[in-house]
């Protein structure tokens, strides 16, 4: 179906949360941001003061190579969020279609700079657009796609952005190392705050054959990311202790939520390790409950039984949504 220009919403919207239910000490899972986030180096002054410099730049898109294990060219930019935005100018507007339900920028994106978006169900429907997108794993569902089966999709579309996002804690689904200058019409788009735990950062990839990316790099313009970021990110893509460790934390997290929600009768529908998303019934009724203990969840307009939570952060939250969901706190 074709996509028409709705409302753009998100998860995050803790304001919304506030001016309905009221102020207080509220427990956040409405994202899939990790949140236990790297721990923040002490940075040089010249980090804050002085204008990004290409040597530090150029250490930060080879600590992103390496963490990505890919030969392709890497472009830095203010989230992932810059490059959806960047994506409907890379060719003239044609015919796009986007793997359905999924992140909803990526289509509005695309519709506001003149494309005829159609969502599509399985992804063989991609085949024949112009341009095709798809969230590898996805976002809310959790759906995964072998690499392989993507880069033989690549063959059939005029470009294929893989939207990767989610992938830092399951690197065996990205295409990353699969790129290179025989793949010119693949874009591989990587955040870097949502497995870092550090969205305010800004900080998010773009991966593609040398054309492609230089033309990413083009529309982005010159210091698309902050010294901080470069600093920061430069420290935690090569920290592959820490990596290991939170791939670990994330699984055995993701399997507690998963209990907890059965405990209250919920069903799983998928995620990934960062997020979580039950067929619960009526999921504004079970928003609202929890809301009610003052924990914000993630809800969707097409889906009116799925609701969504990240994980908690340290076991006071953990604790709090436990007995939310078993009912003890009402």
């Amino acid at each position: 179906m074709s996509v028409t220009l709705a409302k753009r919403d998100h998860g995050g919207d803790l304001d919304r949360a506030k001016r309905i239910y009221g102020a207080g000490d509220w427990l956040d899972l409405s994202t899939g941001i990790n949140p236990v986030p790297y721990p923040v180096p002490a940075l040089p002054a010249s980090a804050w003061t002085a204008l990004p410099v290409a040597e530090d730049m150029a250490a930060l898109l080879a600590a992103a190579r390496a963490a990505y294990a890919t030969n392709a060219s890497v472009v830095a930019l203010a989230g992932a969020q810059a490059a959806i935005q960047i994506v409907p100018r890379l060719r003239a507007p044609g015919k796009a279609r986007v793997l359905a339900p999924t992140y909803n920028e990526h289509g509005a994106a695309l519709h506001a700079q003149g494309w005829d978006v159609t969502e599509v169900a399985t992804l063989q429907e991609l085949a024949g657009a112009d341009l095709a997108v798809l969230v590898n794993p996805n976002n809310p569902d959790g759906q995964r796609h072998d690499p392989a089966q993507l880069l033989r999709l690549a063959g059939r579309v005029g470009l294929l952005v893989v939207d990767e996002s989610f992938a830092d804690p399951e690197p065996q689904l990205s295409l990353a190392p699969l790129l290179g200058e025989g793949t010119p019409n693949l874009l591989v788009l990587r955040s870097f705050g949502k497995f870092y735990g550090l969205a305010g950062l800004r900080l998010g990839f773009a991966l593609a054959e040398a054309r492609l990316a230089a033309k990413i790099a083009a529309l982005a313009g010159p210091w698309a990311v902050s010294g901080p970021a470069i600093a920061i990110g430069q420290a935690a893509l090569g920290d592959h202790d820490w990596q290991a460790r939170t791939r670990q934390r994330l699984d055995l997290d993701a399997l507690r939520l998963d209990r907890a929600a059965a405990s209250a009768g919920w069903q799983l529908v998928g995620g990934t390790p960062l997020f979580r998303t039950y067929e619960v019934g009526d999921a504004r009724a079970a928003q609202k409950r929890l809301a009610r203990s003052r924990i914000w969840t993630r809800i969707f307009p097409y889906a009116p039984g799925w609701l969504r939570l990240g994980l908690p952060g340290n076991e006071a939250g953990w604790q709090r949504l436990e007995t939310a969901l078993a009912g003890k706190g009402e």
